[in-house]
């Protein structure tokens, strides 16, 4: 017998997507940058998306110097290194990881090591050390969950400030505001957004990625629940320019520049998904049967995979496992 609901559910789903497809450069091929290259994206002001090996980094430069926000995988850490220094000849002085994933602190042994550390803080005289590397500034899961790996990262690549107690961290750097703001429970327990208040762009890290559905690594604290509060987090913080286009930018862990429209799309994708997986657990199906429907399924063009570390029956089995954890009406 033919469900009737799911069939109204996947073709409503279906031309969802095939209303976000109509609008154009929404849905536009990802970058180009490809292999060892780096990509320079040009986002406002002295802020720029650096793209490379398949993930971004987020780059700010001015005449304080350089800030990297998150530094890629560690086999592009020279190459990372090399882009930033086409743009900018200034010391390298902070490196603010969004996570402990080593797409984002892949490289902080090298990027830090090429730096100085502003000793005397931002405001009293800005003396640099040049035998110290660059700051690098994260939350305090991240570095609890860098030293008790085996074997650990080096040490040189482990943050040597964070915060734990307050929800936000401040730095003041280039004559702006930026704002670490910690997302408790996301993807991982350790993710931050990072905000760049006066060229209004965010660095958001694994908690968006415009490529895939979240990877949401419960090892390490990660929730799908968490993940839906932090994005709505992030649409929280965004403010559309005109025809909600434009705007506060949004730089993703991996994929194109967004807007907040974009967010808001990724967003209303997984509370759609997880809605009608809570609806089947309900009906009582096992994890089988969920995977056999195939909740996804009018997603799957643009952010599904069939192979790799991360293939949509993980996320979906990851999002049935909470769900049935926690009591899917609870959810």
């Amino acid at each position: 017998m033919i469900d009737k609901n799911r069939v109204f559910r996947v073709l409503q789903l279906a031309g969802l997507v095939g209303l976000l497809a109509a609008c154009g450069p929404s849905f536009a091929a990802e970058s180009d940058a490809a292999g060892d290259e780096i990509e320079v994206v040009p986002v406002r002001g002295g802020v720029y998306m650096l793209v490379g090996g398949g993930v971004n980094a987020t780059l700010q430069i001015g005449d304080d110097g350089v800030l990297l926000v998150d530094t890629m995988q560690e086999d592009m850490a020279e190459h990372l290194l090399a882009a930033v220094r086409k743009l900018s000849d200034k010391p390298i002085r902070y490196v603010l990881n969004t996570s402990g994933n080593p797409d984002q602190v892949g490289g902080n042994p090298v990027i830090a090591a090429a730096g100085s550390t502003i000793n005397a803080g931002n405001v009293a005289g800005a003396i640099a050390d040049s035998t110290v590397g660059a700051a690098v500034v994260a939350h305090e899961n991240v570095l609890t969950r860098m030293s008790v790996q085996d074997p650990p990262p080096p040490f040189e690549g482990w943050p040597t400030s964070t915060y734990f107690f307050t929800p936000t961290k401040d730095v003041f750097f280039n004559g702006e505001a930026i704002q670490l703001i910690y997302q408790p429970d996301a993807v991982t327990n350790g993710d931050s957004f990072v905000y760049f208040r006066r060229s209004d762009v965010i660095s958001a890290g694994s908690i968006f990625d415009f490529t895939r559905y979240p990877f949401i690594d419960v090892d390490n604290g990660g929730t799908f629940a968490g993940t839906l509060e932090s994005l709505n987090n992030l649409i929280d913080l965004t403010v559309p320019e005109d025809k909600q286009e434009g705007g506060t930018m949004v730089i993703p862990a991996r994929g194109r520049l967004c807007d907040e429209s974009e967010v808001v799309e990724y967003r209303d994708m997984l509370t759609i998904i997880g809605n009608y997986i809570r609806e089947m657990i309900d009906e009582g199906r096992s994890l089988e049967q969920v995977l056999e429907a195939r909740p996804t399924l009018a997603y799957d063009p643009r952010y599904g995979a069939d192979s790799g570390s991360w293939t949509t029956d993980m996320f979906v089995e990851t999002v049935y496992r909470e769900f049935t954890a926690n009591g899917s009406s609870e959810q």
